[in-house]
Parts: structure tokens; C-alpha cells; sequence
């Protein structure tokens, strides 16, 4: 008999992972954002606040919680907007 993995837990690492990694995005992108409103480049503030509301929506995809098991769980993890997987 063997052990499961309790996915609500593993599910709030996934979360908890995402946060980590999001954060120096979000710095890096508050930095674009300050210099696209210096020069008043509406469409760069645009695509630049697309991307933030994307990390700050990376927690709560709704593929995380319909994860069935630890792989499906690690597959959620969006390399176009989070970068390298740390499951890799």
C-alpha cells in the first residue's frame, strides 16, 4: 500500500510557487511601466498592465484545482508567463 498525495496541499504549493516566482516579474514590470508613463506610451502601459493582471491571475487558474494528480498539477504551470518551471 502506498502513500497519495494530498492534493489540496500540494495544490497551495503550486499556488504558493507561482507567488514566489511572479514577484520579481511584477517588480520588473512596475519599472517598464514607470518609464512607458514617463513617455507616455499608452499602448506599452497597455500590454505592460496585460501582462501584470496575468501574473496576479497565474494563482487562480482554474487548472490548478481541476489537477486530478501531481503531474497534471505540474503541467499547470504557465512558462509563457512564469519562466522556467521549477518542477524541470
Amino acid at each position: 500500500m502506498g502513500f497519495g498525495i494530498d492534493m489540496a496541499k500540494a495544490r497551495e504549493i503550486h499556488k504558493e510557487k507561482i507567488r514566489f516566482a511572479r514577484k520579481p516579474l511584477l517588480e520588473a514590470l512596475d519599472i517598464e511601466y514607470q518609464k512607458a508613463d514617463e513617455k507616455n506610451d499608452t499602448s506599452k502601459k497597455s500590454e505592460i498592465a496585460a501582462k501584470k493582471q496575468a501574473l496576479r491571475d497565474a494563482p487562480a487558474d482554474s487548472g490548478i484545482n481541476a489537477a486530478s494528480d501531481a503531474d497534471a498539477l505540474k503541467a499547470q504551470w504557465k512558462t509563457d508567463i512564469l519562466g522556467t518551471s521549477p518542477y524541470s
